[in-house]
């Protein structure tokens, strides 16, 4: 019995701590990051699973994280890399919505670059697009770590340069608090004007980082702050900044989540401000994220506060519509199978696009969100090492159904609220079957970083996927690159070869 006991108690511990244990091993892992498990979506054949479900994903930290790990000369670990926020990193070229909705649907069709008998559908939805001077006023709470794992240049020194720009951005109908948190968690800074900058700046330099980190006991109190303070028409948000190290107080992440969850519905959004090295909870942050109505963006650098803090102030704040679902429903008569790239922790069961009281995706002003599905059209020999199932015997090949419908290839249905409603709207968009030969500049760069997300994870459904092959298609489509984000991810991808070869070399 004792021994069973032992048996079942380690077994408890590592199923609580799977996500580490199933990373610590990885090559280029820092001590202390984290990262969660991603097991890569597979091919899946309409017969069997007609309708693919997921919430969007706005969130860009995944991209900006390995982006700092091959700036410091390695490789990342394939479990920090989330191929959609790698995609949603970049903006796109859709085109406004024209009618009351908060929100355009685009779609798109071509050739796989990394296996031409394969076809790419790409989704793409832009957020009306809102000027800073229009956005509502906000009630904003700085939730701000300042533990003692918060000492080094890139964490605590960094963070308050990035709130720094975001606070000259600030109007006078806009509300700052500010509350810490290391041993304890305090109120630093009481609700003051947006045009008070040189009193809230001056707060935020008198910060330095010291003690253990009660992060719970912060969110606890930012959200009392934000309630009390609540705007009934305007933008009320928590923007927690941290490396995400929680240890004292409430700090297991099914609890923090809970608790994020329950100020949810009191009407406080949550954005996620990731910061430094060696210590990264990443995983922890994601799932508070998205838990929270909010965003998670990990700050590498000055330039990418000022991306996430300024130049994209108004999605990071301001959010147009929540709960954002997409269903998709394949056409077995054209697709013989089909794969969703990324958005592995954003899948939905079928039925929750239906039901209202599931949380999804929100979307900020002028965000735009784009999903890949990798389609291996009706004819085309399916390898057995995509798709290791047996033919299906008993399924009719051709139904009445699908003659009817025998020139599309699927239909796009996506579900969302008004951030003020409980009930959702409907839009719907049929995509035809394609002989298309080309790729638009916006499906091309897309299909360049998912290229690029699979070598880094050494996926099984990279084909043909090189380096030169990534470099050359982001190249053919870095299009109007006004502030150089493109340009660099083709240095990155240059610079991760080199580091690849020394790899290979080793």
């Amino acid at each position: 019995m004792k021994i069973f006991t032992i048996v079942a108690s380690f077994a408890l511990f590592i199923s609580c701590t799977g996500s580490y244990y199933s990373s610590i091993y990885q090559p280029n892992l820092q001590p202390g990051e984290e990262y969660e498990t991603i097991s890569e979506n597979t091919f899946l054949t309409p017969s069997e699973y007609p309708l693919s479900t997921f919430a969007i994903d706005v969130d860009g930290a995944s991209y900006s994280n390995i982006r700092r790990m091959i700036m410091d000369g390695r490789l990342p670990v394939k479990d920090a890399v989330r191929v959609e926020e790698m995609i949603n990193y970049f903006s796109y070229n859709y085109k406004q919505p024209r009618n009351e909705e908060p929100f355009s649907v685009h779609t798109d069709i071509g050739p796989s670059p990394w296996n031409p008998e394969h076809q790419l559908v790409q989704i793409g939805i832009k957020g009306k697009e809102i000027y800073a001077d229009d956005l509502p006023p906000s009630n904003l709470v700085f939730l701000l770590d300042v533990s003692g794992s918060m000492g080094s240049r890139d964490k605590l020194p960094l963070l308050v340069k990035g709130f720094k720009l975001l606070v000259n951005q600030l109007r006078e109908q806009d509300l700052v608090s500010i509350v810490v948190y290391a041993g304890s968690s305090g109120l630093v800074l009481p609700p003051t004007s947006g045009d008070q900058k040189e009193k809230i700046i001056s707060v935020l330099d008198d910060l330095y980082a010291q003690g253990s980190t009660a992060g719970g006991d912060g969110i606890k109190q930012a959200y009392k702050v934000a309630l009390k303070n609540y705007k009934k028409e305007g933008n009320n948000r928590v923007i927690l900044a941290t490396d995400g190290d929680f240890n004292v107080g409430v700090s297991i992440t099914s609890e923090l989540v809970e608790l994020i969850e329950e100020k949810r519905e009191q009407g406080i959004d949550l954005s996620i401000l990731g910061f430094g090295t060696g210590n990264l909870k990443d995983s922890k942050m994601e799932q508070i994220a998205n838990n929270g109505n909010g965003n998670y963006y990990y700050i590498d650098n000055l330039l990418e506060a000022k991306k996430v803090l300024v130049s994209e102030m108004g999605g990071t704040l301001h959010t147009i519509a929540k709960d954002v679902k997409i269903q998709v429903e394949f056409n077995p008569q054209n697709v013989k199978a089909y794969r969703l790239i990324g958005y592995e922790n954003r899948l939905l069961a079928d039925e929750d696009f239906n039901n209202d009281e599931k949380d999804a995706g929100e979307l900020g002003a002028g965000h735009t969100v784009t999903a890949l599905y990798e389609v291996i059209p009706e004819g085309v020999t399916i390898s057995n090492n995509l798709l290791p199932v047996d033919p299906l015997k008993y399924q009719d090949q051709v139904s009445e159904a699908q003659s009817k419908y025998g020139n599309e290839l699927l239909t796009v249905k996506l579900r969302y609220k008004y951030p003020n409603k409980d009930k959702s709207s409907l839009i719907s968009e049929i995509v035809y079957k394609s002989e298309a030969t080309n790729l638009n500049e916006n499906l091309k760069f897309a299909s360049s970083v998912a290229s690029f997300g699979m070598l880094l994870r050494d996926s099984k459904f990279k084909g043909n996927s090189s380096f030169q092959m990534v470099q050359q298609l982001a190249k053919e489509s870095k299009g109007i690159d006004e502030n150089g984000y493109r340009a660099e991810f083709i240095k990155i991808v240059e610079l991760a070869e080199l580091l690849h070869q020394g790899k290979a070399k080793n």
